[in-house]
């Protein structure tokens, strides 16, 4: 073994431990360790802490509620009161949508009711905190804000980042090394390592007046001059922002309630046309979840019979109010998902026998053979006027075909892309479909490169497109039951489905499916409220669908909705 050099042997061998524990018993009883806490005069007892127990930082609510602020004025006194000045209360008008409000007139109500339904008509009372931005709880420096500001800030380089020429800084040094002359000659570490850099070296520019004699203070305004030059207002962006997951303290300022609304979808039904017309045929829409098993909007009825069609019915039906007349509806999702379907389901007028034998005549006549089956044709429009006149109250379920909505609106995205067609109308391009096979898997091959996770999908910028539904799937049984049709959805996304070896019911119904517009005119609430910006009473109106969640929204309630 070597023999151990002189200066290993004055190395001390104590342990960290050793020597906290000679510190602690040497100063723990020390003055400088024992705090007082002398706080409108009152004093507290002392206690020792030893300096290797780590120390809880005073809860400072807590302690001022223990302890009740003295009489006496102290110099901390104004550190455990509040600013008078920090609490503002602002009260703002609440703002109605529509044009009638949808609570009753007080003057009808008993008091109690009174004083609930003020809940969803007094204004806002608004606590706004002077200081709460100064407190350890608020962060403006979120990562979206930092990422915001950090756009505006120049990048900074510097002089070793950058080289003349493209080339990089080893590739400059490596130059430099093969026009050195001698490095030998000078001392090692300075400059000057280069004949070769000291007889191409310039001289620095002299400072122009520096041996002036100015005053100090001209010389402080000149620096604060220079230092606000060019300063960026977002220079603090630059540090990181704390970690969300781990946050000390989070005190959000929370936002005015105002009505939730989900994703708006804008559903227009332009035209419904079968092979043969011998009789009204009604129409609804409704929106499915097929993953979460649940019906997440209301119906939508629409009517697209023709006045002839409607005179069928004349008899029963008073004359109908505008409400009734709507053609559009707008549709709200909270959840979008790739399993929403849009359901359409048909009704016709009750009549005698069994289904099949009801939708037999629309499975086998074609419009083109109108001229040659005209007897049989007008025997059936016989016998539906017939129905029409003693059962022309009750309805019977005929058909119903759905429209994978997801598949739809990433068709549309593409053809923003891909498609050649003109403008129409206002100047959006519009796409249209044309499906004979089944017509919820309109766009097959859209369709198969859609992924069937639950990615985020977005119903506020696809470009709008014109569908046209051509197949319906007859009613089996008396009523298509909600299990069964969770089953005959899932069935449509596969490749193989069974749905597709039905014989189908042949028709033409084309809708239009959009983005909703922000503010858009002659609209209807759910309760048939007219939405401001309703110019005109005899306009034909869009109908707001009421939304059923697939999973709880927590927002306050601050509508006041009506049950019919």
């Amino acid at each position: 073994m070597a023999e151990r050099r002189a200066f290993a042997q004055k190395i001390s061998r104590t342990v960290a431990a050793e020597v906290r524990k000679q510190i602690s018993g040497q100063y723990g009883g020390s003055p400088q360790l024992l705090k007082n806490l002398n706080i409108g005069g009152s004093v507290s007892h002392h206690t020792t802490v030893p300096l290797t127990e780590a120390v809880d930082p005073v809860d400072l609510e807590d302690y001022l509620i223990t302890h009740p602020i003295a009489v006496e004025s102290g110099p901390l006194r104004d550190l455990l009161e509040f600013p008078p000045d920090d609490i503002e209360v602002v009260y703002t008008p609440r703002e109605c949508r529509t044009l009638v409000s949808a609570v009753p007139e007080e003057s009808e109500m008993d008091p109690h009711v009174r004083d609930c339904v003020r809940s969803y008509t007094e204004d806002w009372a608004i606590v706004n905190r002077k200081y709460h931005k100064l407190g350890t709880g608020f962060n403006p420096n979120t990562l979206d804000k930092q990422k915001e500001r950090q756009k505006g800030l120049p990048k900074q380089i510097f002089e070793s980042d950058e080289a003349p020429d493209g080339n990089s800084y080893q590739d400059e040094q490596d130059d430099l090394k093969r026009r050195s002359m001698s490095i030998d000659d000078t001392p090692r570490g300075s400059w000057a390592c280069s004949i070769f850099d000291l007889k191409n070296s310039l001289p620095d520019a002299l400072l122009p007046n520096l041996l002036d004699r100015t005053p100090n203070e001209e010389i402080d305004h000149h620096n604060e001059d220079q230092r606000k030059s060019s300063r960026h207002k977002e220079l603090f962006a630059l540090h990181p922002a704390p970690d969300e997951e781990e946050p000390i303290e989070r005190l959000s300022v929370p936002e005015v309630p105002k009505e939730h609304f989900g994703q708006r979808l804008l559903v227009k039904c332009l035209s419904l046309k079968f092979e043969i017309e011998i009789e009204p045929i009604f129409a609804s829409l409704a929106l499915y979840d097929v993953k979460e098993k649940k019906k997440i909007s209301e119906n939508f009825y629409f009517d697209l019979n023709s006045e002839q069609m409607k005179g069928m019915l004349r008899p029963h039906v008073p004359p109908a109010a505008i409400s009734t007349l709507a053609r559009s509806a707008i549709f709200s999702i909270t959840y979008p998902s790739q399993d929403v379907f849009l359901v359409i389901k048909l009704e016709k007028v009750l009549q005698q026998g069994d289904i099949g034998e009801c939708a037999e005549p629309y499975m086998i006549f074609k419009e083109s053979d109108a001229a040659k089956n005209k007897e049989k044709l007008e025997k059936l429009k016989c016998q539906a006027e017939q129905f029409c006149q003693r059962l022309g109250k009750y309805r019977m379920p005929f058909a119903w075909t759905a429209i994978h909505l997801m598949n739809i609106v990433s068709s549309a995205g593409s053809l923003e892309r891909d498609s050649t067609e003109g403008e129409v109308g206002t100047g959006e391009r519009k796409g249209s479909w044309s499906e004979r096979r089944n017509s919820s898997i309109v766009g097959r091959r859209s369709l198969e490169r859609t992924t069937s996770g639950d990615e985020a999908c977005n119903l506020t910028s696809f470009r709008p497109a014109t569908l046209t539904v051509t197949n319906f799937f007859k009613q089996e049984g008396d009523r298509l039951s909600d299990e069964d049709l969770y089953k005959f959805l899932a069935d449509m996304r596969r490749p193989s489905s069974v749905l597709r070896r039905l014989r189908p019911i042949t028709a033409q119904l084309k809708i239009d499916i959009s983005p909703a517009p922000e503010n858009p005119h002659y609209c209807l609430t759910p309760e048939l409220l007219q939405v401001k910006l309703y110019p005109d009473s005899r306009v034909r109106p869009t109908r707001e669908i009421l939304e059923f969640p697939a999973r709880d929204v927590y927002v306050p309630n601050t509508t006041y909705r009506l049950e019919f």
